[in-house]
Parts: C-alpha cells; structure tokens; sequence
C-alpha cells in the first residue's frame, strides 16, 4: 500500500500491513494561522504563574496514565512496538511530568546577586516564545514530550511535527493535553509536508528549533534555522558501542546487551549497537550472545509472548537489510538471523554480525533496526579507541566488575553524551540527556532542557 495520496498520506499498521487512517496536509496559510493562534496562547500563558503551570503539567502526567492503555495500543498499531514496552514509555513520561513540575519550580526561580558596586543583580529566566519541534515516530509520545513539557513549564508555546506515521499519537497527545488544562493553542501540531516546515522555521513568531532525527536531517535544519539567527537543539543518530572488557561478567554483558539490541525492535537512538569485546572474553560473549540472539521471537507486537515486534516501515527495513548485505559484501560475518522473513509485515530477525571493520556499515553507520555489531579488540584500551572511533556520540556502556575503572574510562575516555556502567537503560528524567559530535547538541532532561530556550535576562540595579 502507497502511503503518500495527493495533498496527503495514510498510516499503515507495520505488522498486519494495513491501513490505519488518512490525513491531509495544512495548507502553508493554515499552517501559518496555527502559528499566530499558538502564539497568541503563549502571551497569556507566559504571564501564568510559574506554580499554576507546574499543576497542570502534573495533571498531564496524570492523564497520560489514565489513558496508558489507550496510548500503548495507538503507538503499537503506528509503529509496531510491543505493547509493553507502549506501557513503558507512557510511565516514563509522566515521570517527566513529575520531575518537571517539581524541578521546574526550582530551576526557574529568579536568582540574585551582588554586583561591584554594591548595587543587586536579578536574573530571570524568561520564555522566548513558541518553540517549534520536529519529532521522529520510534518513541510516539516520548519524543514530543521530551521538548514540550519543559518548554510549556518555562512558558513557552510548542508546535508539533510529528513524524508521518503517528500522527494519530501527535494528535491524542493534544487532546490529553487540553483535557488536563492546557490552554487552547498552546501545543499545537502541524500535520505539514517538509517545504511548509521551512517556512514555519522562518516564522517570526517561531523563537527555537528542536530536532530529534538522523544526522544529515540534522544538519538540514541547523542551517535553515542559522539563517534565520533561531537557536537550535539537534538529537541525533548514532552507532552506540558496549565494551565488554577483560574482566566483565560475561552471563550478566550478555543479557543487558541483548536487551539493548533489541528493545523497541533495535529502533532507539542510544540502542547498544557496536560490541566491542576485549580478545580474552570474544568467544564466551559470542557464544552466548549469538545464542541468545537466535532464540528472540518475533511476531505480532500486542501478543505478549513477542520478544520483537515488526520494523514501523518498509523503507526502514529494505534500508536496512541493504546496509547488512553492503557490510556482508565487505566482509562482515552473519552469525543468525539477517532473512528477511516471507509473511505479512515489515518483521526483520534479531541479527549477530561479526568480523566487522571500518568501511563497513555495520560499522561505521547507525544500523536502525535488531543487527548488533561484534567487534574484537585486543585489550581494553583497544576496545577504548574503537568506542571513540566513530563520527557519533550519544551514549554507549562499559561491562566491568570494578565499577572504579569503568566509572574513569566513561569520565575520562569515552567520548559521548552518556555511558551505562554494568547496564542499559533508555532515558531517565533527573539525568541530562543528549550527545556530541554527529550525534547532536543540547540537553534534554534532568533539568538542563528547561534552560535551553529561555531569555537568561539580566536586571541591573545600581548604586
């Protein structure tokens, strides 16, 4: 089934290959009129108090729970997830709700200081204005709520371009919103084909940019936001590394490892991706890696015996399988899985590669979707220099039994965003989230993303 109509698209469910629902796009007028009416929520919304909007950001998590059921399902029928994990994301978001609505108060409370001369200083930290995200479909509501509930508590409006394929999600979201108190407008989402985006980039109504997407998109929208002197958040792609090192506890790496590969059917951003593994562990991490890869069961995402759900679309997964065959033509090693496999849905097998080497794919780019990568080093600063041997640099981990050495290689080696020590997680609201290099900049979470578009206002009372 085509997913692009004339003016419009249709949502297809990845694992049955159905149609979902028919959108059509905004015209670049009614596109630009919901800028203006968001902007207009925004004034009055700015002069809200602080402790007012804290109540109803609690109120959002709130609903958000209420409709967990609900939610999983629309995420699950876009894109593919398993419901579980559906469950998941929606309780991580209301943390969010909870961690900003308390921390938010904190973080944006007027500070005041002495100045040279005797006289006092106050700094404000002021919303800007509307805030304008473009969002990715692999975390259908996380991924809107990562940059809006902060941004609506530092007082700002938010508009929304939610990736195609759940814009049922996007859409659900506001009406959470509203029902929970938000004031009309202010988060608004913006069903709009990629010129429409520009021009609403080059709004003067619109303050900042936030983009949650591949590295080349990245770099698209920072230069169309530079030209428009519009300040920018960018969290991007990567090719994560896991080292396992020479005195890791191999049963415990290999379990994390594989839930890192897998969860959300591979399609993360931080997914652990690149395991490079120390020449004295290799064959025991290999063995039972690959063995415990082989047994993941894929298949209908809302069954609850699944392990892996279908990839969300088929482009994704053609995508890829090419990536796979480029790196298997330059000699990379399929150890399971790497079939796509002949039934109905956009299904692709948990895959082990190895002998992979620079040049390759599987080694050098962001393979979106369950292939993990095996690299062999010669020693623990080998496997150090091939973490860091990569244009990206969002997360990654280090599986050692002296949490001393590893805590000073993620401080002092490992050059990314963040680092799991002995475990894999995804994101958690009091701790700081985004990369570096390819992979982006900015931080989101733990009380730094409230900060990133705000007026940091000087008030200067002399003696």
């Amino acid at each position: 089934m085509e997913r692009e109509i004339e003016n419009g698209f249709i949502t297809i469910n990845p694992a049955t290959e159905e149609k979902i629902k028919e959108y059509k796009y905004l015209t670049e007028s009614e596109a630009k009129d919901a800028v203006e009416s968001c902007h207009k929520a925004f004034l009055n919304w700015k002069k809200t108090d602080i402790k007012e909007r804290a109540k109803i950001i609690k109120a959002i998590g709130k609903a958000l729970i209420d409709s967990k059921e609900e939610l999983a399902e629309l995420m699950t029928a876009e894109m593919g997830k398993l419901v579980k994990q559906g469950h998941q994301e929606v309780k991580l978001c209301a943390g969010i709700c909870d961690f900003t609505a308390k921390e938010g108060v904190k973080q944006l409370q007027d500070e005041e200081r002495e100045l040279p001369d005797g006289g006092k200083g106050i700094i404000q930290y002021a919303p800007i204005g509307v805030i304008y995200g473009i969002q990715p479909w692999n975390f259908p509501i996380y991924q809107a709520m990562r940059y809006a509930i902060v941004n609506l508590m530092a007082g700002n409006g938010v508009l929304l371009k939610h990736a195609q394929n759940v814009t049922g999600s996007a859409l659900k979201l506001k009406s959470l919103f509203e029902k929970a108190g938000l004031p009309k407008n202010l988060f608004t989402v913006l069903i709009i084909n990629h010129d429409t985006s520009d021009k609403i980039i080059e709004h003067d109504k619109v303050r900042g940019v936030t983009l949650t997407g591949s590295s080349g998109a990245g770099k698209k929208i920072a230069a169309k936001a530079g030209e428009a002197l519009k300040k920018t958040v960018l969290e991007l792609g990567s090719n994560d590394a896991y080292l396992v090192l020479d005195d890791a506890d191999i049963e415990l790496a290999v379990k994390k490892s594989v839930e890192g590969r897998i969860y959300n059917n591979g399609e993360t951003c931080v997914a652990a991706k690149r395991f490079v593994v120390v020449e004295s562990a290799y064959s025991d991490f290999k063995n039972a890696f690959v063995e415990a890869m082989k047994n993941i069961k894929y298949g209908d995402p809302t069954d609850s015996k699944s392990q892996l759900g279908p990839m969300a679309r088929k482009d994704l997964r053609t995508k890829l399988h090419n990536q796979l065959k480029d790196s298997v033509t330059k000699g990379a090693n399929v150890l399971c899985g790497g079939e796509i496999p002949e039934q109905k849905g956009f299904y692709y097998p948990s895959t082990v590669l190895d002998n992979v080497k620079p040049g390759q794919p599987a080694y050098d780019e962001e393979l979106f979707g369950p292939i993990a990568s095996l690299i062999k080093a010669k020693d623990n600063d080998d496997a150090m220099r091939i973490a860091n041997d990569s244009r990206f640099g969002l997360g990654g981990g280090i599986f050692s039994k002296d949490e001393k050495k590893a805590v000073n290689l993620a401080k002092n080696h490992f050059d990314t965003g963040m680092i799991n020590i002995n475990s894999y997680g995804l994101a958690v609201p009091n701790m700081p989230f985004g990369g570096i290099k390819d992979s982006g900049y900015g931080r989101e979470h733990g009380g730094f993303g409230i900060k990133e578009f705000v007026n940091v206002k000087s008030i200067l009372l002399h003696k």
